[in-house]
């Protein structure tokens, strides 16, 4: 392990030097390249006393190279200091994640009275929550010192499948009518929905958060006066008819 944390950091030190190398007709930043290797490099030495941990980095390696791909940054520098933020970001909700479920099934086996589990749960998923939100704010700020606005709310779409710009998009697109306020409305509490989502753990999740919050905005409209299940009706007809006629 410690000569691997001796290559990784080597190959970090490489980052300041401004070389790249052209393949097939693409100039290619060696401090990318030699990045990803180093990171691959580490957790193949490591797999021994962490079976898996190869896959996992790589996964989530690939997974912040994908987002970052997004935001068209010109500086190779920039560059891999935000994958590297995405990819200690994925690497450190991971921990919290399962530190929660070893905490929560020690408790349950060494716990006798029903009342001093649920208390003790209780406190642990307080932990939980306060450990996320502190990892939370701490990569939101190290990304505001590298990237613009526009770039932050690019990753944050990209770590929730894209669910708050393409959910936002359908409401407006279902609902002509709404009105400016409304529109408001249904964005800061999809805006809301993302934030938390970001920190869930698994696909599922993020989109159980994304589904409550859709649950509330319904509930709203429906208290606006809007009849959603004829608005829904509505609106995929519209959606057939659009089809029909881009194949046309």
């Amino acid at each position: 392990m410690k000569r691997a944390l001796l290559v990784y950091f080597s190959a970090k030190s490489l980052l300041n030097k401004d070389c790249s190398t052209f393949i097939n007709g693409t100039t290619v930043s060696f401090r990318h390249s030699i990045l990803l290797v180093a990171v691959y490099f580490l957790t193949a030495v490591s797999v021994f006393s962490q079976p898996g941990q190869d896959a996992y980095i790589k996964t989530i390696t690939d997974r912040s190279v994908k987002i970052v791909n997004t935001l068209s940054i010109k500086d190779s520098l920039v560059y891999n200091k935000v994958v590297a933020q995405l990819v200690s970001q994925y690497s450190g909700l991971n921990k919290i994640q399962e530190d929660h479920k070893a905490a929560v099934a020690k408790i349950k086996q060494e716990t006798a009275s029903e009342a001093a589990v649920a208390a003790r749960l209780k406190t642990t998923d307080e932990m939980k929550a306060a450990d996320l939100q502190v990892l939370h704010q701490s990569f939101i700020g190290g990304l505001q010192q590298l990237l613009s606005p526009e770039q932050v709310d690019l990753v944050k779409d990209g770590m929730t499948y894209r669910v708050f710009p393409i959910t936002y998009a359908a409401y407006q697109d279902m609902i002509p009518t709404l009105s400016e306020a409304q529109k408001s409305k249904i964005y800061e509490w999809l805006k809301e929905a993302r934030e938390i989502a970001m920190d869930a753990e698994s696909s599922d999740k993020k989109h159980a958060v994304f589904g409550k919050y859709k649950g509330r905005i319904n509930n709203y409209l429906s208290a606006e006066g809007y009849d959603l299940k004829k608005a829904t009706e509505e609106w995929q007809q519209r959606i057939k008819e659009r089809n029909k006629t881009s194949q046309s």
